[in-house]
């Protein structure tokens, strides 16, 4: 499992939580790490100390909305949802790790023969 935190690329937690809300199901935050991590094939596991910032930050810029409400497990939690302008966020920070990963590949790309 690879965890998602302070060492990641800058950006990346945003997208997963802005990825994960585009279903426009509310979540609270352990649910949005649960759903992280079972969506990578429990690959990527993010950290909560990061994830709460990335929220905080979200939020204030507007591209979530956060209401209190009780949890599944009758706990008072904030439920976060995407608003149009997170939508558009999202799209364009897809197109740009798009091209950002497939750049990566190119420099990266190693031939087989290289391995020997």
């Amino acid at each position: 499992m690879t965890r998602v935190g302070s060492r990641g690329f800058y950006g990346e937690i945003d997208i997963l939580v802005l990825k994960t809300l585009s279903t426009g199901k509310a979540m609270h935050g352990l649910a949005i790490i649960d759903t992280v991590r079972e969506s990578s094939g429990e690959f990527l596991q993010i950290d909560d100390a990061a994830l709460y910032p990335s929220l905080h930050r979200l939020h204030r810029k507007g591209l979530l909305t956060g209401e209190w409400r009780i949890s599944d497990k009758k706990r008072r939690a904030k439920f976060y949802e995407i608003t149009p302008a997170g939508l558009k966020e999202l799209a364009r920070a897809l197109e740009e790790w798009t091209a950002h990963t497939r750049a990566m590949g190119q420099v990266l790309e190693v031939r087989h023969e290289d391995l020997q």
